[in-house]
């Protein structure tokens, strides 16, 4: 199966309907979205979820979310309020918007190069079921799930 860029797909998926809301719900029970986009990701491609992979991927997220993601999210979060009052606020808060989507699309490129070499097997990609949080969430899983399906088709032209 062709490789398709991750950037690409994330976008083309996030577009799909009830996917975008599907995703705040995982993310506000504690899910890293873009790990799941990636998730989601190998899974339409066929790429086999094992232990060390899903650990490499892991560790590779998680001090980018800690480190970048997460408080420019925060930060824009605790300027909405005030910037619908002051326009020099709001105009930083826009900018602050499109700085945490360009560290998103960072880690997507780190989760990309990561997992470049993985070739599709014979083993059932799990990625999602593995990924699930904490919280019951398979709902919004089987959202995403369909949504990558569908996306993974449209790109390669199905």
């Amino acid at each position: 199966m062709p490789n398709t860029d991750l950037w690409a797909f994330a976008l083309a998926c996030y577009a799909r309907p009830g996917v975008e809301s599907a995703c705040l719900a995982l993310q506000a029970h504690g899910a890293d979205v873009c790990l799941l986009l990636c998730a989601a990701w190998l899974e339409a491609r066929g790429i086999a979820c094992t232990p060390p992979r899903r650990q490499r991927l892991e560790e590779l997220a998680r001090p980018w979310q800690e480190q970048v993601v997460r408080p420019l999210r925060q930060l824009r979060q605790d300027w909405r309020t005030p910037a619908g009052k002051d326009a020099a606020l709001h105009d930083l808060r826009e900018t602050l918007k499109a700085l945490e989507l360009e560290a998103e699309r960072a880690l997507l490129l780190k989760l990309q190069e990561t997992s470049r070499d993985w070739q599709p097997g014979s083993e059932p990609p799990e990625w999602l079921a593995q990924l699930e949080p904490a919280e019951d969430c398979r709902a919004a899983l089987e959202t995403l799930r369909h949504a990558a399906r569908q996306t993974q088709l449209g790109l390669l032209g199905a």
